[in-house]
């Protein structure tokens, strides 16, 4: 059972607004054919709608490793995950990204987490990742890393 999982679906509005999708061909295809307007944007609506749900991320925290996307990395090369929601999401987003971070951000999804890289040979400073739940996100990934081994006498 994963400590925390979120798949990122398109808001509502986004499927609404793909809809002009329907009119647009119609406009375009019908001094040709109107069916073939209506058929084509009715096409072009149910291929963006399975593009959009299927392409959604998953992040998931689980088993001692960070899921986001198709990449994934251990807890323990982590340091202390941050939520930031409105202006602060807006600056982590935008004018304080670092170029070389790993990014897993939707436009349809505002707060982030910033999760730190602290392996030395990883040149990626940090993950920035989209979620609904910056806080739980956050909380799951500083919760569930494991205490670090110590070796006796050391």
């Amino acid at each position: 059972m994963p400590d925390y999982r979120e798949k990122l679906w398109p808001t509502p509005w986004i499927y609404i607004v793909s809809l002009l999708l329907i009119p647009s061909s119609i406009l375009v295809l019908a001094p040709v054919s109107m069916p073939a307007g209506i058929a084509t944007g009715v096409i072009l609506y149910g291929a963006t709608v399975a593009a959009l749900s299927v392409t959604a991320p998953v992040v998931e925290v689980a088993d001692g490793r960070l899921r986001a996307g198709r990449a994934s990395i251990a807890l323990a090369d982590t340091g202390i995950a941050t939520g930031a929601t409105d202006a602060a999401a807006r600056v982590e987003r935008g004018t304080g990204l670092d170029a070389r971070a790993f990014l897993v951000i939707r436009g349809w999804v505002q707060p982030v987490v910033r999760v730190p890289i602290t392996d030395p040979s990883d040149p990626t400073p940090y993950w920035l990742v989209s979620t609904r739940h910056p806080k739980e996100l956050a909380a799951a990934i500083n919760g569930s890393r494991r205490p670090e081994r110590t070796e006796p006498g050391v």
